[in-house]
């Protein structure tokens, strides 16, 4: 395998290589015959924005709509954009679930996230499972990719990509505070200056911006409250015209109390959505990273991004309960009738379950990622180049340890593993540009290597992959008020270590990456000042998708199958005052997205060799996946957790002299919690094993839709002074949003005021 890596970074770096030097001498030989013009000075101001370059369909969120709609939560923000599936968990969006275009949104396992176009999920390629989010407060706009422009970054381009936009550096110095609070004991501080300096020591440029954040409350559910410190570092040193440095820090902590297990059907009817009996329950969270990126132009069209970043990522998260009814020590360790209790709704006192394990996790990942970005006319055509190299390494230390007491924080040692990948991918794309044409062919490599040990019984092993994924893009603008487009590309998702080699034997296991043909079809059009639209068809047909573990109710093992979605979204916005030049602002969003088709092609075959059927998952291979395949999945069932229709609208009015009031609604269709397509948990076939105790869990049958209303209003009092208030779920509607592990609720009446003083 080392060998194949060597032979695919030098054929990768060669290619770049090549590419800079034949633009380099066209653009070289041109200006010697222009007596070569001076480069003008690099910009203090930043220019990250990637959105506006895609050929594909594409949503910015920007910072405008982030404050005027005094966004919560990270899931508050992407509901705006289409065809972006967001479920709640914690009410907190500390551990975000969101997906695109139909795909199960558990974990956002199905999610490449980016910061500044730089990866930060703690381990993308070995374990895509996200449980830290950034505070939302602290970027300034957020893009959503799809399509193929997704081959650029990786390596999860299956759906989507979301890439957030950190703040830019201010020119001249200044800041702001804020603070704001509300029910549920809720507060959030946030406090960010920054500025730069021109002529320093011979630089250009220097400067730099801090931000810091804490923010607390109880989340959706009682015995719950979680705090969050967020301190984050950037800086720009502009050497001269040519060169630029920008470093970035970021430290997260997250104390979260009573992480709150799901609950089963009779104690959401008997106790309400609230309850929660968790409460010795404890998930911390502490991330530190940091990034450089440096950029070089060799003359105005040709310049080199040089990004390393790199990242430490803590988690332990203790609890007394994971899921019910297969896991329930708690019977046997001090509360004899807790099956029986939990399943009939009646209380129960976890201080008398002499019970707790703790889930303990370390990540490091780190890498570096050259990109070349050229204009040229290398091939007799205006053309835009773009290539790149990225070696990323990856480590987790993962261990389990099983306490004798409510509040142990130590115990008897069950799991203790160390997880590596080690990936390397490159990509290259030119965009021809021939009148109102633009065409993008393009083609991204993925290698990846895998190693698992287990450190309890000294067992170990390795796996790897390398996939060939090509792309097309295409658009048309006939008019300066409309632009056709077009996009083909081949997705990719890679399997988790965990599921790639045995955790008992050390051996490969038969599962590959998750594999699909993307198409996207649309058109953008601002018809008119004021007024603006998107309409994308799309058609995902996945050779393999993978499920895991829970996601098909109960503890299925991984399993893979194939599927197809294809739907339709809408994205449209009219301002008033601008269509009519009027002071008064009346306006309207709507943000929709219509999937009819999301249906498994084939039944879901269960992994027999993964890791996961280690130890007692053996007993639940034979229970959950007879004759081999999930309980239930089958050719022409609807996928589960893909609802059929998403939608949100936004009314609102605004005024040029700094006030603003909108009413958004938020509706969710519903959709089926398992593979059977339950309508309700006593549907489920006799022949299930541990039937009975299955439909009183709260993992099976359906999920209604739901309709959720908020409303918010800010008013500038002056030109340094905005005060706000918000009500989420202002009606204080009760819905489910998950059945995962249980039945989650969504977030109750949250009612949020504050003010933001601008320095």
């Amino acid at each position: 395998m080392e060998n194949k890596n060597g032979l695919l970074q030098a054929l990768l770096l060669s290619t770049v290589a090549q590419g800079a030097m034949a633009v380099e001498a066209i653009n070289t030989a041109a200006k010697e015959s222009q007596n070569i013009e001076a480069l003008p000075s690099v910009e203090v101001a930043e220019s990250v924005e990637k959105a506006s370059a895609f050929s594909g369909s594409t949503s910015v969120i920007d910072k405008q709509t982030l404050e005027r709609d005094q966004v919560f939560t990270v899931n508050e923000a992407l509901r705006k954009a289409p065809g972006v599936y967001v479920r709640d968990e914690e009410g907190f969006g500390l551990r975000p679930n969101i997906a695109f275009r139909g795909q199960n949104p558990f974990r956002s396992t199905k999610v490449l996230f980016l910061e500044d176009g730089i990866p930060f999920n703690f381990a993308p390629y070995g374990d895509n499972d996200i449980y830290y989010h950034p505070p939302i407060e602290r970027y300034d706009g957020i893009e959503i990719y799809k399509g193929a422009d997704l081959t650029q970054f990786g390596p999860q381009t299956i759906n989507g990509a979301v890439n957030y936009l950190t703040p830019k550096v201010p020119t001249t110095p200044g800041g702001f505070v804020s603070f704001t609070g509300g029910n549920r004991d809720y507060l959030n501080g946030h406090a960010r200056y920054g500025g730069m300096v021109k002529n320093v020591q011979g630089l250009d440029a220097v400067g730099g911006v801090a931000d810091f954040i804490h923010k607390e409350g109880m989340e959706a559910r009682d015995n719950t409250f979680a705090t969050v410190d967020d301190a984050n570092l950037k800086s720009i040193i502009d050497f001269d015209a040519r060169n630029r440095l920008t470093l970035r820090g970021d430290f997260y902590h997250q104390d979260e109390q009573g992480a709150a297990f799901g609950m089963t059907d009779a104690e959401y009817r008997n106790l309400g959505a609230r309850y929660n009996p968790d409460k010795n329950a404890s998930f911390i969270n502490d991330r530190w990273s940091t990034s450089a990126t440096y950029e070089h132009s060799f003359n105005n069209d040709v310049t080199l991004e040089t990004s390393f970043y790199w990242s430490a990522y803590e988690r332990n998260w203790w609890r007394q309960q994971n899921q019910f009814p297969t896991e329930n020590q708690c019977a046997t360790r001090g509360i004899s009738s807790y099956v029986s209790d939990r399943q009939n709704g009646i209380p129960v006192d976890m201080d008398t379950c002499n019970y707790d394990v703790g889930r303990l996790r370390n990540y490091e990942t780190w890498g570096i990622a050259p990109t070349l970005h050229a204009k040229h006319d290398l091939f007799g055509v205006e053309s835009h180049l773009d290539a790149g190299f990225r070696a990323h390494y990856e480590s987790q230390y993962r261990r389990q340890v099983q306490g004798s007491s409510p509040i142990a924080r130590d115990g008897q040692l069950l799991e203790s593993n160390e997880r590596f990948a080690d990936a390397h991918s490159g990509f290259v794309q030119n965009q021809f540009i021939w009148n109102d044409w633009t065409f993008t062919p393009g083609v991204r490599v993925e290698s990846v290597s895998y190693e698992r040990k287990n450190l309890i019984n000294g067992k170990q092993g390795q796996n790897s992959l390398t996939e060939i994924l090509p792309s097309f893009a295409m658009t048309y603008t006939p008019i300066n008020e409309a632009t056709l487009f077009f996009g083909i590309h081949r997705g990719f998702a890679p399997p988790r270590v965990e599921d790639s080699v045995n955790n008992t034997t050390g051996g490969s296991v038969e599962i590959g990456p998750e594999i699909s043909w993307n198409a996207e079809f649309g058109i953008r059009a601002r018809p008119m000042h004021g007024v603006k639209t998107e309409l994308t068809y799309f058609h995902n047909d996945f050779d393999t998708l993978t499920a895991l573990g829970t996601v098909g109710g109960a503890d299925t093992p991984v399993a893979q199958g194939k599927a197809l979605y294809e739907g339709i979204e809408l994205m449209a916005r009219a301002d008033l005052g601008d269509v009519f030049n009027w002071t008064h602002n009346p306006y309207a969003q709507i943000s929709y997205m219509w999937l009819p088709t999301a249906e498994t092609t084939s039944p879901f075959h269960c992994l027999s060799d993964s890791g996961q059927t280690a130890g007692s998952m053996s007993a639940n291979y034979t229970s959950f996946c007879p004759g081999g395949n999930v309980f239930g999945s089958a050719a022409g069932k609807r996928a589960p957790y893909a609802p059929e229709s998403l939608m949100t609208t936004t009314l609102g009015y605004s005024h040029q002299s700094g006030f603003d009031a909108h009413l958004e609604a938020v509706f969710v269709s519903e959709q089926y919690a398992d593979f059977m397509n339950l309508n309700s948990a006593s549907d489920m076939p006799s022949n299930v094993a541990n039937r009975d105790a299955l439909i009183k869990s709260g993992q099976f049958g359906k999920i209604n839709d739901y309709v959720v209303l908020n409303f918010a209003t800010s008013y500038k009092v002056q030109k340094d002074l905005t005060l706000y208030v918000s009500m989420k779920n202002m009606l204080d509607n009760t819905y489910i949003v998950d059945r995962v592990r249980g039945i989650q609720p969504g977030v109750p009446r949250l009612v949020q005021a504050g003010f933001k003083y601008e320095f």
